[in-house]
């Protein structure tokens, strides 16, 4: 790739756990992928964006002064959308020929689309002479995905993005936008990632009436509660309130409010080490996104299933936004070739899909390198 004059990443992220409560304000626990979306990158004196993959045979050129044009792309949509923001943003935007590579599965629930529209923000900035801190390229990256791709999206999925650190998750404010990272040492465990192979999309999917939900929930108990988001209802303020909430807007707001403790409690046992109980909590929090928030499907819930009953394991749950996608498990190191086999093996009998298990490190987000 020497023909171009940079490289760029940004990285696929899992969720540890913390689901579908950061659009809610609330704080969650992310970490980056070594599986990343990378960018080459040259300016090429022209007022035209060329695209081209290395996986695809598709070749795409963005004309850079309409580029709210090109939203109903098959391919190209989310670096349209990336440049979009950026010019919004008053950024300047500059012509180039960009190759993209990515190893993040797409449809997996590991945010393909966050990596595409960061890393494609942040080598537009670096061959426009941008500088923009990493917080900045997510904030970008998120404008991309609500106002271009269309989905509702909160910040972590861009934010662990650009912001990610090797051996580290991170506890993400989203209401605040700030973070902290925690180490991530599991010891005899290893986290397997498995995808269940389900096609979804989050645009077509359940994911906005959700959010709708969730508002309606907040709009709500605000009446009788001085809270900004509702990631900041206490389980005692619920308990005290919750009923005023009617039908599956109540079950909603308690997975919120329950998945915000667990969040809680997954970050203080990592911080002493304990993955057991970061195992008990993974299974809690599926079993509220499966009975009360209904963002698994019988895909998820038969890969869950089939994990936590193998004798390796200690815990699993779907990750991402649901409707398909992956499960994240923690798994005893020694047993976990066993494990793939009976997940795998018990997963097609029930479903009739093969699903696919994905080695991936926890790793950094951004990285520039000039060729």
């Amino acid at each position: 790739m020497r023909e171009y004059e940079y490289k760029i990443t940004a990285a696929g992220r899992v969720n540890v756990i913390g689901e579908h409560i950061d659009y809610c304000g609330g704080k969650v626990f992310p970490a980056a992928l070594s599986l990343k979306n990378t960018v080459y990158i040259r300016p090429n004196g022209t007022d035209k964006i060329n695209l081209s993959w290395t996986t695809l045979p598709d070749k795409v050129t963005i004309d850079i002064n309409c580029l709210d044009g090109y939203k109903n792309l098959k391919y190209g949509n989310y670096q349209a959308g990336a440049a979009w923001a950026l010019q919004k943003a008053g950024y300047k935007v500059t012509g180039c020929d960009m190759l993209q590579d990515c190893t993040v599965p797409f449809g997996s629930g590991l945010s393909s689309s966050a990596a595409i529209e960061v890393s494609t923000v942040a080598a537009l900035a670096v061959i426009g002479g941008e500088k923009i801190s990493n917080k900045e390229i997510a904030l970008l990256a998120q404008r991309a995905e609500r106002g271009y791709a269309g989905v509702n999206c909160g910040i972590m999925d861009q934010y662990a993005s650009a912001n990610g650190k090797k051996g580290c998750a991170m506890l993400l404010d989203c209401k605040s936008v700030t973070h902290e990272y925690v180490p991530f040492g599991l010891g005899d465990y290893s986290l397997v990632i498995i995808n269940c192979n389900k096609p979804h999309n989050l645009v077509e999917s359940k994911y906005n009436e959700r959010r709708e939900e969730t508002e309606l929930a907040l709009r709500t108990l605000q009446t009788v509660i001085p809270v900004s988001c509702l990631a900041d209802v206490t389980e005692e303020q619920f308990a005290e309130y919750g009923r005023m909430l009617e039908g599956k807007v109540y079950f909603r707001c308690k997975h919120v409010v329950d998945e915000c403790s667990r969040v809680n409690m997954a970050v203080q046992a990592m911080k002493r080490g304990d993955v057991l109980t970061l195992g008990k909590l993974l299974n809690a929090s599926h079993k509220s996104l499966r009975e009360l928030y209904e963002v698994t499907g019988k895909e998820l819930d038969a890969l869950a299933e089939a994990a936590q009953r193998h004798w390796a394991c200690i815990g699993s749950r779907m990750t991402g936004a649901g409707f398909g996608g992956c499960t994240i498990s923690l798994v005893k190191k020694d047993g976990a070739d066993d494990f793939k086999r009976a997940v795998s093996e018990e997963y097609a009998r029930k479903t009739g899909y093969c699903c696919s298990i994905y080695d991936a490190e926890i790793s950094d987000g951004i990285t520039v390198t000039e060729l």
